[in-house]
């Protein structure tokens, strides 16, 4: 495998956890201070400053410090599109799969 899909590879698991997920959506609106990160996703400061450090290190966000405020933004806007379209997705396929469950389920005795 290249180095590119290695990285693509990267990006992505950095993506597939659900307190990076939310921390990226609560990112849209703009950059954000960590201390008012933790307490939107409702989790711990230091769980939340490990999974900014990971994303970071990993390109997905950008850090600026001021004082002793470390404010986050997403780096590539891109990275909300492909949160929408994997959304859509799974959105999408969550629809099928209900429409065979209750196919099924009217085909029952």
């Amino acid at each position: 495998m290249s180095t590119a899909t290695h990285y693509l590879a990267d990006v992505l698991k950095s993506l597939a956890q659900p307190t990076r997920l939310k921390i990226v959506d609560f990112l849209r609106d703009g950059e954000r201070c960590v201390c008012e990160i933790f307490p939107a996703i409702d989790e711990e400061q230091s769980n939340t400053s490990r999974h900014l450090n990971h994303m970071q290190t990993h390109g997905i966000l950008a850090r600026r410090k001021e004082g002793v405020k470390i404010f986050y933004a997403v780096k590539h806007p891109e990275v909300f599109e492909i949160i929408d379209l994997a959304t859509s997705i799974v959105k999408n396929e969550v629809e099928v799969r209900s429409g065979l469950i209750r196919g099924a389920e009217r085909g029952k005795p």
